[in-house]
């Protein structure tokens, strides 16, 4: 019974309570082995940390739980405390001996089966034991196995090794061959000094041994005979760009000398190129010296010939640049600079046979056309400067610059040209006959016609001259053209410079005939040049500078000339066209006034019975010319005119105002009392101005004609010597002119005045003063 007991025992100990009571600590749960042997389960893994005063916990201390009760609980609690595990304690016992009653059978089938399990688990390690001794076993086989293997492997390396040595000795053995076949004509020089650039390391190493000093040898003569003929082909003129460098390139590898490789190329690209330049200069007619021929058209236009210039030229010395650089950069002996000097000397001829090509465009042909070309040339130069920076960046610029400005000048030229032609076809209109009952064109439809057709003109040519500051021109980004151009080439050299030519050439026309060696102009124009000049003086200028500056916007504010300068300029321009025009016109009405003064016979003419024809003729012709001046001008202010001026006398006497009964008093024996009262009169009248200027309105020039045609006449009767019909004539004369000629003045009291000085001294020069009675004399002036 001693084993039933022992379990009893151990049956009394597996209860929780019952270990709690019998102390010891030595008590573990059945399934503790079980446990151990399958490990914890998860979630009892993931549990807290052990606590010590835990009476049911695996890891309960008796002393710890103590401590802490006495410390919490006071004596009453923990004599109940006590009790309470008295009580639980001998419960525990009695079901666990029930327990160990009832699964008796239980634990003793357990116990014979661990007995067993012991017995397997004793064979299965001896089982392991032996497996693991054949694994040891396997391992020393498997350690000579690989030590084996490795010996192989180095051996197989040594081999290898021998055999790419092997392989090399006989590639240099063979290099010579190699380098005879692919340098020999025909062949493959590149290739052979790829090869001859691997083995040359080599071979110099070994040269102490002979037969690798042999194969050297051999190899340097081979590639001696080929750096011979690639100078040879370097010599040929037919060698292009990419031969040129393949040739130098090829020449380097072989350790030619850099010096002179460069002066060769760049002596082979400098007979290139000049053949290049030569071509477009073939295309050139040649340079007149005298300048006395004419010079034939050239056989293409301009972006034909500079298309050529940028793709045979320009783009070959890109091309020869970039190679260059390529080839001889950080090369010892390769020169610096010399690559800027050779390529500034070629552009610059480059750029005078562009010039010379360039002043072939006399006329004005197609701006976009050579805005074009101006636009190719520095798109390929700007390509150039990339490479060579010093290969003339200015020159080229300015090359652009003096085309536009040139075309600019042209344009200018054109617009004189038209101005002139467009007076032409004024001139001949005013000059025209006109059939009877048929009239011409009059003075404002010319004068519209003229002004419009010069401004739109002159907008087609701001139109074209636009082109050269497009968005989408190249150089229209030079600061040249973003302000100078603006400015001093459009604006002054254009605009401003055709205006004040086209005032100076108007202003011209009022010159007399010796001093411009020309015809003298008709009145008319005098007349339409003058209303020009003042609407360019009042909107056209204006007009102009501001579209100009709308189209050309100026950076920069330079120099430019004012409106106001121009307004005045052609201000001066139009008064003295209006100036001259009142002259002529003056001049011809007393060119008739003189004339028939001074072919009559004023002693011996007959009473007179009518007003001469030539009063009549200067009467129309001011009639006539104050229509011809209202088409043109306003009417202008006149003084407050009497209400009797159609019907004032027209006496002999110096005073209008004399009275007549003086009239039969007056006796050639009292000739100073006539004369002492003109005098009178004079010293009391205002003073006339005969060729004080104009105004811009009808009546202004109306009272210059008539201003100068009555002087002309007073200074004309001054001259003569009258009898007494010849003053009644004067009076009649007279009296007519004064009849329809004070209401084309803006003061009649001038006509009035110039009058009685030409009746005064018509009384002064008259040999038998005795007037016409005054009723007679209106008498004839309405029958005439």
């Amino acid at each position: 019974m001693a084993e039933p007991e022992a379990a009893a025992g151990s049956g009394a100990g597996g209860s929780p309570e019952a270990g709690s009571g019998g102390g010891g600590g030595a008590w573990r749960r059945p399934h503790g082995p079980l446990q151990r042997y399958y490990g914890p389960a998860a979630a009892e893994a993931a549990e807290a940390a052990p606590d010590p005063a835990d009476i049911n916990g695996p890891h309960f201390d008796p002393e710890v739980f103590l401590t802490k009760v006495r410390s919490e609980c006071p004596l009453g609690q923990l004599l109940a405390r006590e009790a309470a595990l008295g009580r639980e304690i001998r419960a525990l016992d009695s079901d666990m001996q029930t327990l160990l009653y009832e699964n008796y059978n239980k634990f003793i089938s357990a116990t014979d089966t661990i007995r067993k399990m012991k017995v397997d688990f004793r064979r299965m390690e001896a089982e392991m034991d032996e497996l693991a001794a054949n694994m040891a076993a396997i391992s020393t086989s498997s350690a000579r196995v690989s030590a084996a293997l490795h010996d192989r492997h180095r051996r197989g390396a040594q081999l290898a090794g021998v055999q790419a040595l092997l392989r090399k000795l006989q590639s240099l053995v063979e290099v010579p061959g190699r380098l005879r076949r692919w340098a020999a004509p025909g062949g493959e020089p590149a290739r052979a000094l790829r090869c001859h650039a691997r083995a040359r390391a080599v071979l110099r190493h070994y040269r102490h041994l002979p037969s690798f000093r042999a194969i050297e040898d051999e190899s340097q003569a081979i590639m001696a005979e080929l750096a011979r003929r690639l100078r040879a082909r370097l010599r040929e003129e037919t060698l292009d760009p990419k031969e040129l460098t393949e040739c130098v390139e090829m020449l380097l590898q072989l350790e030619e000398p850099p010096e002179e490789l460069c002066q060769e190329f760049l002596s082979h690209a400098g007979a290139r190129l000049e053949a290049e330049l030569a071509a477009l200069e073939a295309e050139l007619p040649p340079p007149d010296p005298s300048g006395a021929g004419a010079t034939p058209p050239p056989a293409s236009d301009i972006l034909d010939f500079v298309d050529r210039g940028s793709s045979a030229f320009v783009g070959t010395l890109c091309l020869l640049a970039a190679s260059y650089r390529s080839l001889f950069e950080g090369r010892a002996g390769a020169g610096e600079g010399r690559l800027e000097a050779f390529a500034a000397s070629l552009t610059g001829r480059y750029f005078e046979l562009l010039e010379r090509r360039l002043a072939l465009e006399r006329g004005l042909g197609d701006t976009s056309l050579l805005v074009r070309a101006l636009d190719r040339f520095h798109r390929r130069l700007r390509a150039l400067l990339e490479l060579l920076p010093a290969a003339g960046a200015q020159a080229g610029a300015a090359l652009v610059a003096r085309a536009a400005r040139e075309r600019v000048g042209r344009y200018l030229r054109a617009l004189q040209t038209f101005f002139l032609g467009c007076l032409g076809d004024v001139r001949q209109a005013l000059a025209a006959p006109r059939p009877p009952g048929k009239e011409g064109p009059g003075l404002p439809d010319l004068l519209a016609t003229l002004s419009s057709s010069v401004l739109g003109q002159l907008k087609a040519v701001l139109a074209y001259v636009q082109l050269f500051t497009a968005r989408d021109v190249a150089f229209a980004s030079l600061p040249y053209f973003k302000g100078e151009f603006c400015v001093e080439a459009v604006r002054e050299g254009l605009v401003v410079a055709f205006v004040r030519w086209l005032c100076r050439t108007a202003r011209g026309f009022a010159d007399s005939p010796a001093e411009r060696g020309a015809p003298a102009a008709p009145p008319a124009l005098l007349l339409l040049l003058s209303r020009l000049c003042l609407d360019y003086e009042a909107t056209t200028i204006s007009y102009i500078l501001t579209l100009t500056d709308e189209q050309f916007p100026p950076q920069e504010c330079g120099a430019a000339a004012p409106g106001p300068v121009l307004c005045a300029e052609a201000r001066a321009a139009a008064q003295r066209l209006l100036d001259h025009y009142v002259q002529v016109q003056g001049a011809a009405v007393a060119q008739m006034l003189r004339k028939s003064v001074e072919t009559r016979d004023w002693l011996g003419t007959v009473e007179p019975r009518n007003v001469r024809a030539v009063m009549k003729r200067v009467v129309e012709d001011i009639t006539a010319i104050d229509i011809q001046v209202g088409q043109l001008f306003e009417e202008g202010v006149r003084r407050a005119q009497s209400s009797d001026s159609s019907r004032r006398a027209f006496s002999v006497y110096s005073s209008s105002r004399a009275p007549s009964r003086y009239a039969p008093s007056y006796t050639p024996s009292a000739p100073m009392d006539t004369h002492l009262l003109s005098n009178i009169q004079k010293l009391f009248s205002e003073r006339i101005d005969i060729f004080s200027p104009v105004e811009f309105n009808k009546v202004s020039v109306l009272t210059g004609i008539i201003k100068i045609s009555l002087k002309t006449l007073l200074e004309c009767v001054r001259l003569r010597t009258l009898g007494r019909f010849g003053l009644q004539q004067v009076q009649v004369d007279g009296h007519y002119l004064q009849l329809y000629l004070w209401r084309f003045a803006d003061d009649e009291r001038v006509v009035q005045g110039l009058l009685d000085e030409v009746a005064a001294s018509a009384t002064h020069r008259c040999l038998d003063p005795v007037p016409m009675e005054h009723s007679v004399v209106e008498l004839i002036c309405e029958r005439g």
